[in-house]
């Protein structure tokens, strides 16, 4: 659903968050797709600042922050912090708080004195914050010819800054861009690069009306119902072919090998972006995952069914390639692993809030049995992604094949505010099925390859020697978030590598085509054990 409201209930200022968390995202992912929601934003967007608007604005937001950031925050710090980002705007606008007031002055002359309330009170400094602004629009020539969403985000910036680094503000335009990748839109399924001649499509999506109508990667789009291409921006080609479902669109396309340049109608559709693709190689079906939204578990579910018909007895197992894939919704993240978890503990969540602390247990029987499964991942695995390699990992579904991942072990939830922009607070840390928790630390892999210039037979060598292994006792172990140098040591045992060279997949082609192998890796040789613990070690 497009522009799904994950706010769900604010009533009497206090939300409900139970029947939201499913939906909580918990990294963001950038994915480039052409569409549109289906639906009007709610408001329309004053052209000039007003107070009870504001009001309304920073009430909301002072309420979010107190009822589910991770941790307790007093509103009159968020407040402060907002006020003192005005000078980004203006800088001869300043505000300071005494502890009793706030006072604003323009140009280093005091011009108004604001009564504080108290420190947790939200409604109260929501107030303050919309009259100050206000006074501040007064005397500032610059804020009185800024736009009030720009002044939002200035205000939101400054207070977010305040809070972890995964907590932020996006406002109307990127809020309804957030919601289209999380959820969907009205589009055409096509990918893009904007080029001098006009616009390139860098990849036609399976099952989308840019397929059935014809069109091909590497198209090149001149001409959106007669008006030419060159010289649009990527904003005006996205909102040209954009529209509501059901509605048409008409492209003149250039192809390579065409007499001529030609026509194409296409109707639109509700388009999720393509997370998921698929592949073959010595009979191994290699599925890339490179973010998580509201399609990846059905896709996922298809590409395995397709894997099992296309090869059939031929099917020797599974490569998930994680690698480079950010995250994105918690929901998917527990049903993908719940595709191969045949029960048991997917993850846990924890936080101040009592909705925070949740538990995500696998559902169903996993579709792919007895076949091997080797997940890959590299130092950009983040957030879903490291949810679902640990899951495999723990319950002993997979070997796990490369280097640390990211470490963004925390859950975000996305809250609407009334202007249609939306809060991302940091909610809960979510926690492996053996229990430690994975923020800092990231996911180690069962099978380290730090450097992946290596040859792959050099490296299944090195494993059968007993190498490159890391044992679960080392990969689990208890460690204290704020014990920097233990954290450290961990994550030595397996550099974080960006790449994503050919080498996992060849290494992971050879494990599961050598079934000895891969059972005596799953087993973790205890000869690794000793020279784990002196890697671990902290001179």
């Amino acid at each position: 659903m497009c522009g799904r409201d994950l706010r769900e209930e604010r009533n009497g200022g206090v939300m409900s968050i139970r029947r939201r968390i499913g939906s909580v995202a918990i990294a963001g992912a950038t994915l480039l797709a052409l569409g549109a929601c289906t639906t009007q934003e709610l408001h329309s967007q004053p052209a000039v600042y007003d107070t009870a608007r504001a009001e309304r604005m920073f009430n909301a937001g002072y309420q979010d922050v107190t009822a589910v950031y991770i941790e307790d925050i007093e509103v009159d710090d968020l407040a402060l912090a907002g006020l003192s980002a005005i000078d980004q705007l203006d800088p001869k606008v300043t505000y300071r708080g005494t502890g009793s007031a706030v006072e604003l002055s323009y140009d280093g002359t005091l011009r108004h004195t604001f009564p504080a309330p108290a420190p947790r009170d939200g409604s109260g400094w929501a107030s303050v914050t919309a009259q100050a602004l206000a006074a501040a629009h007064k005397v500032s020539p610059v804020l009185a010819e800024t736009r009030p969403e720009e002044v939002y985000e200035t205000v939101f910036d400054g207070m977010v800054a305040e809070l972890d680094a995964y907590s932020r503000y996006a406002g109307r335009e990127e809020a309804r861009e957030n919601r289209a990748s999380r959820d969907g839109f009205g589009g055409v399924g096509v990918r893009i690069r904007v080029e001098e001649e006009g616009v390139r499509l860098v990849s036609v999506m399976e099952d989308t009306p840019a397929e059935a109508a014809g069109l091909q990667d590497e198209d090149l789009i001149v001409a959106i119902e007669d008006v030419p291409t060159p010289g649009m921006d990527q904003r005006e080609v996205v909102r040209a072919l954009r529209g509501p479902i059901g509605t048409h669109v008409r492209v003149t396309v250039a192809r390579e090998g065409a007499p001529a340049a030609f026509e194409v109608d296409i109707e639109r559709d509700h388009i999720v972006p393509q997370t998921v693709t698929y592949r073959t190689a010595d009979g191994v079906a290699v599925i890339r995952i490179a973010g998580f939204n509201q399609s990846t578990t059905r896709t996922l579910r298809e590409k395995i069914f397709r894997a099992e018909r296309e090869l059939g007895d031929k099917l020797r197992g599974f490569v998930i390639d994680l690698r480079d894939n950010p995250g994105g919704l918690l929901d998917q993240a527990v049903s993908v692993a719940d595709l191969f978890v045949p029960q048991g503990r997917i993850v846990s969540t924890h936080g101040r809030h009592p909705d925070s602390h949740q538990y995500f247990d696998a559902r169903r029987d996993d579709l792919i049995g007895d076949l091997p499964i080797v997940v890959l991942i590299n130092g950009n695995s983040a957030s879903a992604s490291e949810i679902v390699a640990a899951a495999l990992q723990d319950s002993g579904k997979a070997l796990v094949v490369g280097s640390n991942s990211f470490g963004k072990g925390t859950v975000q939830t996305v809250l609407r505010l009334p202007n249609d922009g939306e809060l991302t607070l940091t909610w809960a840390r979510f926690h492996a099925p053996s229990g430690y928790a994975l923020h800092k630390r990231g996911v180690l892999p069962d099978i380290c390859i730090a450097d992946d210039t290596s040859d792959p037979g050099m490296v299944v060598a090195q494993l059968r020697r007993g190498e490159l292994l890391i044992p679960a006792a080392q990969r689990q172990a208890p460690i204290d978030l704020h014990d920097e140098a233990a954290l450290e040591a961990l994550r030595a045992l397996c550099p974080t590598r960006d790449s994503e060279g050919e080498l996992d997949v060849e290494v992971a082609l050879e494990l599961i085509g050598d079934p000895a192998l891969y059972a005596a890796t799953s087993e973790g040789p205890l000869s690794t054990a000793s020279r784990v613990r002196e890697a671990t070690r902290v001179e």
